[in-house]
């Protein structure tokens, strides 16, 4: 029974033929194959096809290439129908016929079908939202899919044989759905910062950079023009070069002329490419006057978006990409061996740096440096060496040649690091260990490398290969928990009313952007000021666009506090107030978006980069020695609050620094002096026996019951003596209150106050490796970092505060993204540590029904209180603490999404012994039990979409099927009168047919055509060929579905 439940779990495992183990209940549910994320959350889906992608330079933005015989097989129920209502066919079954062995009409009827029906293209890995976009279909010859080039980055696609899955949306709620919200044209914006993400790239980027190149002394330079018409008119004729200097006279109604700034007519120095790049730009934009390289076109598009909207931006962007290729072409830039020159200074350098070398190795010889000294010295000598031969590369190339065009203009994947080692030397490498080795390679690759240095080079390069292969999985694991530690994440409501927030100040370090631009997208908490005017710039409420950006960074605004994610009262999710603007739409968030998926996917998606790019280096070996893999183990380190490597120490207490030697070991002593209060209460019959400001020792006696202290005072009139001797006072101080340390008395009403000196030291031991950053008499505040290394997330939350580790998590992570110059915004990183903080640990359970030591959701713990408190009752202490992702995770409300993760069978034997119950809070959950999600057009059960007027040819009443089996529903009358509503019951099926506009889109077992209102009984199947993928690689649903066991195919017929 034990095995039939968990085999393994307890005793021998049991062993079925051929020593498998045999799978047990526990397994069929967790694991990746297991139920949970096999069946439930993610489903194999009919109407899918797949095929090797290529470019589709003809394409407009919103369109794809579609093989004719894959959208035929895609498209087949809705051509019959076509085919029947046209009267081509008698029926369904002739109509399928005729599809199966197509002809003219058969193709007509699939352009009709597919003109208005978008599709959606995905790539695989989907990393973020944008690996999945809707086209509108285009059909082509052949077998592969076309592609538009400026949506590759995207999908991080190329040419190079990658495949992509198409999907056809079937309902017309989903037609529209992908029309509005999935359309390539709508996603020109990447949600992770918010810049454009259909940017020119390539050889459109070194058409526009040559066409707004200007070449010295060329064709007609020094011509004016009396307007931009003549100048090209002049260039057509051959009278003026493209690339020429030239004047032309513009008037204000021409364009709006910035280079004078007075709008009076006047001359404008240019070149006719710039003319002619200017005829794609909007009229507000213009006159763009400078060589455009990847980053300028860049900001055009992005400053298209900003006056003209969405769908200009698409069109210029379309437009843009025509005027690339189209030049690049025509500009005939190719690379031919003597583009080039290795520089002359290059034997000089090696010269140089070899006697440099030889010194520093005689100089260790003689003893006079270290080993140490001798491998920085070398490293720095050949350092300088490469960084000169570089210069020299780079200064002997012309800037007409085409390879300093491609380097300097983005287009090429490549940069000067790569013509350097081509011409210039390869230089110093890395080890796989990411350590510099000392012997450089002084070949380049025009020279071509001896074997040593061949070896050498590929130490490096194959490590990047490797790193590549193992990471990719790692990331990828990192994304599947930061989804899932944020897949709750929903923006509900418009304010929470919440008046805190995050302080945006300058970042010393620069790892960080400008406040202006970390404020972008945000709600002010507080007026943000003109530092030396004290004017309002942004008054609270006022979403910080990109005008007011630049107002900000203009006045030098030196901090501002933002509204944050991290700072929102809301108990489940955020506030559209708290989260800001939608920085895909640059749009105030919509209610219902689900911004804790995007969160992670902003964050998971560049973590891939990060894997990745370690790779295109080849292994060389930077100045600063930094290999970009180390910042994958950071980010993951950061997000699983771990005790990070090398960890810094840090001060648990305010004090002086000591520097302490002992038996060899050195140590950080800091000594902290500060007065504390003693509180003693006078009870009934208590009088004090001391004076106000009395000094007094620790262990003396400062009250008395009132007989013991009268009988003293009796006995002191009595006495010759002031004082009290001490025997008769330990006769009745034994009654009395004693001073519990030395310090000075303070007489209160019903109280004593003793302030006192209090001298605490904390000693550190320090590690011989760490540097020390502090010195001797040094004054350090709690939480002060004393040694160089990671700080513990863990200990800034226990010394400095929630604010202080929310600011250290988003600058770290933000330098290692940084790093590689991806940019994320704040608000994504600010979002997955709310869900890290979201829980605390119980300290005193009060009258609440909580117990001491037990994790509680911040949100139900405050609200218990509240009710307690109400109530009379004492409330519960709590402290903060920090989780991991996968901790977060495993803690959510609902076991479902939880089970779904890790630990399914702990996950689930707790919820059974704790008898839990889920509320279908998140996405998961709702996901698992297939309702629809309560995010995005899933928010409050309907959708915001407008659906095409209901009078309208529906295009498939999915309603009435069954996608995954190819049955329809049963037509049953809901008590409320509501028609079709839930799927047929056991038994046979039947179904009402619909009147002629509501037709079925399958076939019928009878040729005859049924009558409105006839019922029947059965449903034609579609044949396994019909269901399978339309896979042009041959390989068929059927073997797949055998390859990966995922059903049984008896007689030729697949069980799904």
């Amino acid at each position: 029974v034990d095995a039939l439940f968990d085999n393994g779990r307890r005793g021998r495992v049991i062993t079925g033929s051929g020593k498998r183990p045999l799978k047990s209940l526990a397994e069929m549910l967790k694991g990746k194959q297991g139920r949970f994320r096999q069946n439930l959350l993610g489903k194999r889906v009919d109407y899918s096809g797949r095929s090797v992608i290529t470019v589709g330079p003809y394409l407009r933005l919103h369109q794809c290439g579609l093989p004719k015989k894959m959208a035929l097989e895609l498209f087949k129920p809705f051509v019959m129908r076509k085919l029947v209502d046209y009267g081509y066919a008698s029926n369904i079954k002739s109509a399928k016929r005729m599809v199966e062995h197509p002809e003219s009409v058969v193709w007509d009827a699939l352009e009709e079908v597919t003109r208005d029906h978008p599709v959606l293209l995905n790539r695989a890995p989907t990393l973020h939202r944008l690996g999945i976009q809707a086209f509108d279909i285009i059909l082509v010859r052949g077998s592969a899919i076309q592609i538009h080039p400026l949506v590759c980055t995207a999908f991080n696609a190329d040419f190079d044989g990658d495949q992509m899955a198409v999907h056809v949306p079937l309902s017309r709620v989903a037609q529209e759905e992908a029309r509005q919200i999935m359309m390539s044209t709508r996603n020109i914006l990447s949600p992770s910062d918010g810049a454009p993400i259909i940017s020119p790239t390539k050889d459109m980027v070194l058409g526009c950079y040559y066409l707004t190149e200007i070449k010295d002394s060329a064709l007609g330079e020094g011509k004016s023009f009396a307007n931009f018409e003549d100048a090209v008119l002049a260039f057509e004729h051959e009278a003026v070069d493209l690339q020429a200097k030239i004047k032309i006279r513009v008037t204000p109604e021409d364009f709006p002329v910035d280079e004078t700034g007075t709008g009076d007519e006047a001359f404008v120095e240019t070149s006719v490419g710039r003319i002619i790049l200017n005829q794609a730009i909007p009229r507000e934009l213009r006159f763009v006057n400078e060589r455009l390289d990847k980053r300028g076109l860049s900001r055009v598009i992005e400053g298209v978006f900003y006056t003209a909207g969405m769908d200009v931006t698409s069109d210029v962007a379309d437009k843009i990409k025509n005027l690339g290729m189209m030049w690049a072409t025509k500009s005939g830039v190719t690379v031919g061996i003597w583009d080039l020159q290795i520089p002359e200074v290059k034997k000089d350098v090696l010269a140089r740096t070899n006697e440099a070398v030889g010194q520093i190795k005689d100089n260790f010889d003689k003893g006079l440096i270290t080993d140490a000294e001798r491998y920085q010295l070398t490293v720095k000598n050949w350092t300088d060496a490469m960084a000169e031969v570089s210069s020299s590369v780079e200064t002997n190339l012309d800037s007409m040649s085409p390879v300093f065009m491609m380097g300097n203009s983005g287009a090429a994947k490549g940069n000067f690091d790569q013509i350097r080692q081509i011409s210039g030397m390869r230089g110093l490498m890395a080890n796989p260990t990411g350590a510099i080795i000392e012997m450089p390679v002084r070949a380049n690759f025009r020279e071509g490398m001896s074997v040593l240095e061949y070896f050498i080079s590929t130490h490096g390069g194959r490590k990047g290969l490797a790193d590549t292969a193992l990471r990719t999985a790692d990331s990828g694991y990192l994304t599947r928990r930061l989804v899932d530690v944020a897949q709750d994440v929903i923006v509900m409501g418009d304010d929470c009313g919440s008046t805190g927030g995050v302080p945006v100040e300058p970042d010393p370090d620069g790892v960080l952007l400008s406040v202006g631009t970390r404020c972008f997208g945000r709600f002010p908490a507080e007026p943000i000021i003109h530092p030396d005017t004290g004017e309002i710039l942004v008054p609270v409420g006022t979403l910080v666009d990109h005008v007011l950006v630049k107002k900000i960074d203009e006045a030098g605004v030196l901090s501002a506090l933002v509204r944050s994610p991290m700072t929102c009262a809301n108990a489940r999710g955020v506030c559209q107030a708290c989260y800001g603007m939608d920085l895909a739409r640059h749009e105030l968030v919509a209610e219902g978006a689900a911004v804790g998926i995007i969160a992670a996917q902003s964050m998971g998606e560049p973590a891939t980069q990060l894997t990745m790019r370690t790779f295109h280096m080849g292994g060389i070996a930077t100045v600063e020695g930094l290999d970009v893999v180390a910042g994958l183990p950071r980010v993951e380190e950061l997000f699983e609050a771990r005790v990070p490597k090398g960890v810094a120490v840090m001060s648990d207490i305010d004090g002086t620094v000591e520097l302490v030697e002992e038996d060899g070991q050195s140590r950080v002593r800091i000594v902290s002096t500060h007065l504390r209060d003693y509180e003693e209460r006078l009870g009934k019959g208590m009088i004090p026996i001391v004076e106000d400001g009395q000094s007094v020792e620790s262990g003396a006696t400062l009250a008395l019951p009132r007989e013991s202290s009268e009988d003293m005072l009796a006995r002191k009139a009595k006495s010759k003596s002031k004082t009290i001797s001490k025997r008769a006072l330990a006769k009745v101080s034994d009654t009395g209150i004693s001073a519990p340390a030395d310090g000075v008395v303070e007489i209160q009403k019903g109280k004593i106050l003793l302030r006192s000196e209090v001298v605490e030291d904390n000693d550190y031991p320090i590690n011989p490796e760490q540097k020390v950053l502090v010195r001797d008499g040094d004054l350090v505040r709690k939480g002060d970092q004393i040694t160089e290394g990671a700080l513990n997330p863990q200990d800034i939350l226990r010394l400095r505060g929630r604010e202080a580790l929310q600011k250290y998590i988003v600058h770290e992570i933000q330098q290692t993204y940084g790093m590689v110059g991806v940019a994320v915004n704040d608000k994504h990183i600010e979002i997955i540590i709310r869900q890290m903080l979201r829980r605390e640990v119980v300290d005193l359970a009060g009258d609440t029904e909580f117990l001491p030591g037990t994790l509680v959701d911040r949100a139900m713990f405050t609200e218990r209180n509240d009710e307690v408190r109400s109530g009379g009752g004492r409330a519960a202490t709590s402290h903060a603490v920090l989780l991991g992702v996968t901790k977060a995770s495993l803690n959510n409300e609902s076991f479902l999404a939880a089970a779904s993760f890790q630990d399914t069978t702990r996950v689930l034997t707790e919820a059974v012994v704790e008898g839990k119950t889920d509320n279908l809070h998140g996405l998961k959950e709702n996901v698992i039990i297939g309702k629809l999600i309560p995010a995005g057009s899933g928010w409050n059960r309907k959708t915001d979409l407008e659906l095409a007027d209901s009078s309208s040819e529906p295009l498939l009443d999915t309603e009435a099927m069954d996608m995954s089996e190819g049955l329809p529903m049963e037509e049953v009358d809901a008590p409320d009168g509501s028609g079709r509503d839930s799927l047929a019951t056991e038994g046979s099926i039947t179904s009402t047919i619909p009147g002629p506009d509501e037709e079925l889109l399958a076939g019928i077992e009878d040729p005859s055509s049924p009558e409105e209102g006839d019922e029947f009984s059965g449903f034609l199947r579609p044949s396994d060929d019909e269901v399978g993928e339309t896979s042009v690689d041959g390989a068929g649903l059927k073997d797949e579905l055998k390859d990966e066991g995922e059903g049984k195919v008896v007689d030729g017929e697949t069980d799904r």
